[in-house]
């Protein structure tokens, strides 16, 4: 029996960080641990569905992380891959987690990989899941990337506005579990054609995100990423054919850069983790028993 409880880590400077740890009920002697990030404007409940049902669970610990600002991690203060990875070196010196499998989609992709660079010891591998590299941004993300100065210049404002309690009241929960259900749903009775305009609205994303919080995660989605060469630990990226969000051929040719890199390609616009939960499972899956397990 597998049994998840909810958790919090309150850091040095007041934050409070919410988080939940699958382990089974019977389990004894020590444990792997698998740390699941989420992208932007996305909080832990991507990662649900995973968590209930991958087999690494039998033998791995699964935390899932709502990243400050994001779900039940309220903050209007300023965020950014130095103050995640922080957050999540304390959460690993609280579990007592010496070293982890860190697994982000998206902006967590991005935030695994600044956390390998600032704490190698800590990393195990890494599951990269449709990475977001600067130079291979188009769409929306892409404007965003050129619109960089003027959104740096907003967020301040707001983060004071926000210290002063001029900010909304109420959020929206978002349930992307649910949400992901509805998404398959759609497509069944469309033959396959995926509700983009959903997944890839801000109107939708803001609902349920401080304004503030939103623009600081564009900032750091469309940041630069640490040298990959020097990433030594063994990743595995998996890549949507589609480019919704990023150029595939780009992105790849990045990750080629990793000197214990493999990649996977799999059929989706950009969110695997709802077209295609099975195919990613089992590949995260059996990369870590050919990799953890020999």
């Amino acid at each position: 029996m597998r049994v998840e409880d909810a958790r919090i880590l309150k850091t040095a400077d007041g934050a409070v960080i919410a988080y939940r740890r699958w382990r089974p009920a019977a389990s004894t002697g020590p444990r792997r641990t698998v740390v699941a990030l989420h992208g932007l404007a996305s909080n832990m409940t991507r990662w649900a569905e995973f968590a209930a049902a991958t087999r690494l669970a039998e033998s791995w610990d699964i935390l899932r992380i709502d990243l400050r600002g994001h779900g039940d991690s309220l903050y209007r203060g300023r965020v950014g891959m130095d103050v995640w990875c922080a957050d999540l070196a304390a959460l690993l010196r609280q579990e007592q987690v010496s070293s982890a499998l860190l697994v982000g989609h998206c902006l967590g992709a991005n935030l695994a990989l600044w956390f390998a660079h600032h704490e190698p010891t800590r990393v195990a591998g890494l599951v990269l899941i449709e990475p977001m590299f600067r130079q291979a941004l188009v769409g929306e993300p892409g404007r965003a990337a050129r619109l960089r100065p003027l959104i740096a210049a907003v967020v301040p404002p707001l983060r004071l506005l926000a210290a002063l309690g001029l900010y909304r009241r109420h959020l929206v929960p978002l349930d992307l579990m649910e949400l992901d259900r509805e998404a398959r749903a759609a497509m069944a009775r469309t033959g396959g054609k995926f509700p983009e305009a959903r997944y890839a609205s801000i109107r939708e994303d803001l609902r349920s995100l401080p304004l503030s919080i939103y623009l600081q995660d564009l900032l750091a989605v469309t940041g630069p990423v640490p040298g990959l060469s020097t990433i030594s630990v063994p990743t595995l990226a998996l890549l949507s054919q589609g480019t919704s969000f990023t150029d595939p051929e780009i992105t790849a040719r990045e990750l080629a850069l990793l000197p214990d890199g493999h990649i996977d390609r799999l059929n989706a616009r950009h969110w695997i983790p709802t077209e295609q939960p099975e195919a990613m499972r089992r590949a995260i899956e059996d990369w870590c028993e050919e990799h953890f397990d020999r």
